[in-house]
């Protein structure tokens, strides 16, 4: 009787176990707060490091001034609709808002 009651504790533990691995998978990979969409959709204009290209004129959103003249709003806006006269194209037909809400926080973070 005390090797079954073992046997099953042992058996309940793997499941368990298992279980609760199945679902972390199917989570998939935690979200890098946009990094890895900065680099799929922007780096290539304004740098992996978010330094911009002067030859592009695009901004170096590492520079505390280009941060602070920039609001959230204007950078959601941006991100959305493109920017007239430039090259910057509109995402918004291919990112979600949360996608938008993450490269603006990503942009943040890129200030020093």
């Amino acid at each position: 009787m005390r090797f079954q009651v073992t046997t099953f504790f042992k058996v309940l533990g793997v499941g368990t176990f298992l279980l609760i691995f199945c679902i972390a998978l199917q989570a998939g990979p935690a979200p890098d707060g946009g990094g890895d969409l900065f680099k799929q959709k922007c780096a290539m204009c304004h740098g992996a490091d978010g330094k911009g290209y002067p030859a592009l004129k695009t901004p170096d959103f590492t520079d505390p001034k280009v941060q602070a003249s920039l609001t959230d709003e204007e950078l959601t806006k941006t991100i959305k609709n493109g920017k007239t006269g430039t090259a910057m194209p509109p995402f918004k037909d291919s990112l979600s808002d949360d996608q938008v809400k993450s490269l603006v926080k990503y942009i943040r973070s890129l200030k020093k």
